[in-house]
């Protein structure tokens, strides 16, 4: 999605600096155009370097490319923050004196401004007109949290914070389809998961040994985030349940963090009750330790070496296919296979196996190893089917690799489980 964002001449645009990091780790192409007085708190070096493209806020810069015209009909969305007292005044009454006050007068989708300023600006009658004239022609202005202010006052006027933001860009963004023009019935939907639930399983799960060691393994959750965000950007309500991650959880999307397999039995069992869409994406043990040392088990040389004992850990992705079956539930269940092939077979072949005895609508198949996967930043996968469908491959980052599997989800379900 192509993402203008406006920031105005308020000490809060530092903040701004997150959520721009935020709309670039989602993948969205995002163009920044700050007033002038916004240079003085976070110069331009900073905007292109976070958001990899050019910035200028004069309309006078690159002319040949009409900017002024062209960043307004190219976005999809404009979000201005902090959308400061004068910021307002001046789209409120319709100003074009510099580049991102003409570029809010071309926009032809959504636009979010995010006010922030000192509380007695926001109250005043003023304000308030401008933030109801510019709600009136159908943008819409988030309102200010309460908090610290510039200075010891504390009041509604802070910035909202980037994550709030970001949210509520999303949100808005999703209403998008049916007010593009020119996109009709036929064409395949820009956000096909809205009104869909996700719930996902990411990272690995650690089981205790002792209050200091534990079995686990190599997930490092990257492939489970980036099919969150995904998810999140095809318009899903996703709900992210956590084991181990190396990475943080993406905006936008409902936290479960567990630890142990039984952890994320439980949490992922409840949160599959009303879900479209599970994905168990989650590196999640096979085998626990039947007896968990309440101390640390000490290394003594006139002992013998401890011996550990494993148990067999419940199979949830098993149980959420028994579990939809006996309900009659229109649910998608979605999962996850790290593989390596051996004397006895190759990866595909153990993967199809895998497929038949777990009863899954979906596997995806990864080829690992102890330099693929786990803990990079590409991969490349196989989604075979349990209706015997063509096997689909998909490599690249693990964000191209999250696209495409979100992408054949939503055909899967336009097909199988159609809304009701």
């Amino acid at each position: 999605m192509r993402i203008v964002l406006g920031v105005g001449g308020g000490i809060a645009a530092y903040k701004v600096a997150s959520l721009l990091r935020l709309f670039t780790e989602a993948g969205h192409d995002v163009t920044v155009i700050p007033t002038e007085a916004a240079t003085r708190f976070v110069g331009v070096a900073t905007w292109e370097a976070l958001s990899g493209n050019p910035v200028t806020n004069s309309v006078f810069d690159d002319v040949h490319l009409v900017n002024h015209v062209r960043l307004g009909h190219e976005a999809d969305l404009m979000v201005v923050a902090p959308a400061t007292a004068d910021l307002l005044a001046r789209a409120a009454t319709g100003q074009a004196n510099d580049l991102l006050t003409n570029t809010l007068l071309m926009a032809s989708g959504p636009v979010l401004f995010a006010p922030a300023m000192h509380t007695e600006m926001w109250q005043h009658p003023a304000t308030q007109a401008n933030v109801e004239t510019l709600r009136s022609r159908g943008a819409t202005v988030l309102e200010p949290a309460s908090g610290r202010l510039t200075g010891s006052d504390s009041g509604p006027g802070r910035l909202p914070e980037p994550e709030a933001i970001f949210e509520a860009a999303m949100a808005l963004a999703r209403g998008l389809q049916e007010s593009v023009p020119g996109h009709g019935a036929t064409e395949a939907p820009l956000f096909p998961l809205t009104g869909r639930t996700v719930t996902i399983s990411a990272g690995g799960t650690r089981e205790p040994l002792d209050p200091v060691r534990f079995l686990g393994n190599r997930s490092s959750g990257k492939q489970g985030v980036a099919l969150a965000a995904a998810a999140r950007d095809a318009g899903a309500t996703v709900r992210l349940v956590a084991a181990h991650m190396e990475v943080p959880a993406p905006a936008g999307v409902e936290l479960v963090e567990v630890e142990t397999a039984l952890q994320l039995r439980e949490a992922v069992l409840t949160a599959a009750a009303d879900s479209d869409v599970v994905i168990m994406a989650a590196a999640v043990a096979d085998f626990r330790p039947a007896d968990v040392s309440g101390t640390k088990i000490k290394k003594r040389d006139d002992a013998a070496d401890p011996v550990i004992t494993l148990i067999r850990n419940p199979d949830i992705l098993h149980e959420l296919v028994a579990v939809r079956d006996a309900g009659g539930n229109s649910q998608l269940v979605v999962g996850f296979a790290a593989e390596t092939g051996d004397a006895h077979g190759d990866v595909l072949g153990y993967a199809e196996e895998k497929l038949k005895r777990k009863g899954c609508d979906l596997l995806v198949v990864n080829h690992v190893g102890s330099d693929k996967v786990f803990g990079q930043d590409h991969n490349s996968v196989v989604i075979l089917s349990r209706t015997g469908s063509e096997p689909q491959s998909a490599s690249g980052s693990k964000q191209d690799v999250a696209a495409v599997v979100i992408d054949r989800i939503s055909a899967e379900l336009s097909k199988v489980f159609p809304r009701t």
